[in-house]
């Protein structure tokens, strides 16, 4: 079944774990509107967190046919897909003294929310970057699923929006290959996910095109839209300043995914919450105490044209 993190938090009878996961969901946009499919079990003694899954890989077909003839045979094509649950997020420490003079709550909210930002942060990023053929405790991204896909748009020269005079001179353009990019996909996507400065030049050019327009999420905070697409900077890297979504020799991507269960989606464990946390247990001896924030997830792209990359987008 799926479920969300919101939905998740409702489950969870501890002020400061449902805390926490609201500081999962308020620090990325992915994790407050991608839903799980909670359905995974251990395997073999426990050893492995296994998710298969079949991804369309081509569209289906249909045609005319004549009186007393056949249509032609067509099927749809698929794949065989297996992803392995992985296991992130962090530990911190607190001084019993540091506790005592701050108090438990205020000290310990503080550490594990920073913790939930790292992974969070961390999330994201594997969702675009993972690869498990470098990093093995990783899940695979999108990098991994698009390149070399049918929806892996414009890989040969770029189009140049660097400065505001090159916007106007060329926003005209980057709308035509924007529609052209989304209609590779096979529906309207849930986000469109770049880094600050591509957000930037795509809030300038839907400006020009009266294409701009905001709304306002769960929390309050403005969302940004292209028509009726949220377009979400996904930030940095945690631990760093660096984006997610890199620029090169001046030059970053554009991500459009379709959330839901039929094509881009999380997976967890069945039965229990993707986030959960472990407290300082100050009640036993021992001057320094852990507390630990951890996330068990993967991701999965059921078919090929529920996610996509616009390449070769010149930023700076």
């Amino acid at each position: 079944m799926a479920v969300t993190l919101a939905q998740a938090r409702l489950n969870v009878q501890d002020d400061l774990q449902a805390g926490i996961i609201d500081e999962f969901r308020k620090s990325n946009f992915i994790l407050d509107n991608i839903p799980f499919d909670d359905c995974v079990s251990p395997t073999g003694g426990g050893g492995t967190l296994t998710y298969g899954y079949t991804r369309l890989i081509t569209q289906p077909t249909a045609a005319f046919r004549a009186i007393n003839t056949e249509y032609t045979p067509h099927e749809v094509e698929k794949q065989r897909y297996t992803v392995d649950l992985k296991v992130f997020g962090g530990t911190y420490e607190v001084d019993r003294v540091i506790a005592d003079m701050g108090g438990i709550a205020d000290e310990v909210a503080l550490q594990a929310s920073q913790k939930a930002k790292a992974a969070s942060a961390l999330f994201c990023d594997t969702v675009i970057n993972g690869d498990s053929s470098e990093d093995a405790n990783a899940f695979d991204g999108l990098e991994v699923a698009l390149t070399g896909s049918d929806t892996e748009f414009n890989t040969t020269t770029a189009i140049d929006l660097s400065t505001s005079a090159l916007v106007t001179t060329n926003y005209m353009q980057f709308l035509d290959m924007l529609d052209e990019f989304l209609s590779t996909m096979d529906g309207t996507p849930s986000a469109l996910m770049g880094n600050t400065k591509m957000c930037a030049k795509l809030r300038a050019v839907a400006r020009r095109a009266g294409m701009y327009q905001t709304t306002q999420d769960t929390w309050g905070r403005t969302v940004e839209m292209y028509g009726n697409i949220p377009f979400v900077d996904l930030g940095a890297k945690a631990g760093s300043n660096d984006p997610i979504i890199a620029t090169s020799s001046g030059e970053t991507s554009l991500y459009a995914v379709q959330f839901g269960l039929d094509g881009f989606h999380a997976i967890s464990m069945a039965g229990q919450p993707p986030v959960k946390m472990w407290l300082p247990d100050f009640s036993t001896s021992g001057a320094v105490k852990t507390g630990e924030v951890e996330m068990i997830a993967a991701v999965a792209l059921k078919r090929t044209k529920a996610a996509g990359v616009f390449r070769k987008i010149k930023v700076g």
